[in-house]
């Protein structure tokens, strides 16, 4: 979406979600359960706390430099990853220690909900709401750029513009490209 708004008019509010608090309760293999108990909280704890003390465009600025460092740059998923992104955005690394406890836990979930409901619980992440609907995806590995975005933007608009479209998918065959 940060392609997209350079070739369309277009402005993304990120909000928080969490795929720790979409798999709670489900059956999942022990090391994923282990790792999510692990490493996914922290992050997404980071980012309600800051959408909480510095509203949705500190949070899209601190979530695009996170994800930059955890997907691009392979850093690991620690407080110490998280403070470097804060720092990085201007932000308070203190949230860093805040985000080791639960004191966001019930304004995590009750925004996880409020951005899950609409598309339902049978899906991941990313989720887009455009013309008043939400839909999971698209997932896309390469990123397009430039006109590229634009493009299959427009093709996502005109999807959620009719009220029936529910789903488009196909299997994976390739990992995530990070670029």
């Amino acid at each position: 979406m940060l392609e997209v708004e350079k070739v369309r008019d277009a402005h993304t509010t990120f909000h928080v979600m969490s795929l720790a608090v979409l798999n709670e309760g489900q059956d999942l293999p022990e090391e994923y359960r282990q790792m999510m108990d692990e490493q996914d909280w922290i992050g997404v704890r980071a980012s309600i706390a800051v959408e909480q003390k510095y509203g949705s465009e500190a949070l899209r600025n601190f979530y695009t430099a996170l994800g930059t460092r955890f997907h691009l740059g392979q850093e690991p998923k620690t407080p110490e990853t998280v403070r470097a992104a804060l720092e990085e955005v201007g932000l308070d690394p203190a949230v860093a220690d805040e985000a080791q406890t639960d004191q966001y836990d019930e304004a995590l979930r009750a925004s996880h909900h409020q951005g899950m409901d609409p598309v339902g619980m049978d899906v991941g992440t990313p989720v887009i709401r455009v013309n008043g609907m939400s839909l999971f995806g698209p997932v896309i590995s390469p990123a397009p750029k430039g006109e590229a975005a634009g493009d299959l933007f427009d093709g996502f608009v005109k999807m959620t513009a009719y009220p029936g479209f529910f789903e488009l998918k196909r299997t994976r065959t390739l990992d995530p490209i990070f670029d």
